[in-house]
């Protein structure tokens, strides 16, 4: 950002003796400017040739209660910038001066001198100040074409909603898969009660040799027969068992 390499005579003088060299009157003025410079977080310097008193007074209220719009002397008001420790403004004090200075929020004030100037092309913006630092007039009309304060807090807000919703849906959603599913289950075992088994529900039959021959991959055919014990072999097992002592009877 370019600014004077070179300071004027005038502001080489120290403070104290600039003090002294203007006038009481003169001095008041030079106070009241400089207390505004040092309490605004920006300030405009316009060119008001050609406008009207009305104009003026309806750029006034363009401009809001958060901004004032002030005439100024540019010996006075280059002496306020030195005392308020600004640099960068005394090349654009020549000619008839007003100074917006804003108490606001910046880019607002930046969007009515813009508008206006474009419904009132003798309004010409010349530059100014942003927190201590100079400020072109190309950078002044970029800070007028930033949305404002209000309108990025609201995109701000709703982006975090959004978010915040996106995660509560993250959040819901396997409960939800989970009762959709339930719910499918609990309508598919209403129309065929065969699914889950529970009171009331008939148990299956149990399944043939065959089945199970087949399920083991076994075929019937092959499966190994089982023996069942005969009349004989009962009666064999019979003799070969020892005899032994009956048990003594009681009278």
């Amino acid at each position: 950002m370019a600014t004077d390499t070179a300071q004027p005579a005038s502001e080489q003088v120290p403070a104290e003796h600039r003090r002294a060299t203007v006038r009481p009157d003169k001095a008041a003025a030079v106070a009241a400017l400089t207390e505004a410079f040092r309490t605004s977080t920006a300030a405009v310097l316009t060119e008001y040739r050609g406008l009207s008193v009305k104009q003026v007074t309806a750029l006034r209220t363009a401009l809001g209660s958060d901004t004032s719009y002030a005439i100024v002397k540019n010996t006075l008001t280059r002496l306020a910038a030195i005392e308020a420790g600004l640099e960068g403004l005394a090349s654009l004090l020549s000619g008839p001066t007003a100074v917006a200075f804003v108490k606001g929020e910046p880019v607002e004030a930046a969007k009515a001198l813009r508008d206006y100037a474009r419904a009132n092309p003798a309004l010409v913006v010349k530059g100014g100040v942003l927190d201590g630092k100079p400020l072109t007039v190309e950078e002044i009309r970029k800070l007028a074409d930033l949305e404002s304060r209000e309108v990025l807090l609201a995109k701000m807000a709703g982006a975090l909603k959004a978010s915040l919703s996106n995660a509560v849906y993250l959040l819901n959603a396997p409960l939800a898969q989970v009762a959709r599913l339930a719910g499918a289950l609990q309508a598919k075992a209403e129309q065929d009660p065969s699914i889950i088994g529970g009171a009331g529900t008939p148990a299956a039959d149990p399944p043939e040799s065959d089945d199970l021959a087949e399920a083991a991959g076994t075929p019937a055919a092959e499966a190994p027969a089982v023996e069942t014990p005969t009349e004989d072999a009962a009666a064999a097992s019979a003799e070969a068992a020892p005899e032994t002592d009956s048990p003594p009877q009681t009278p």
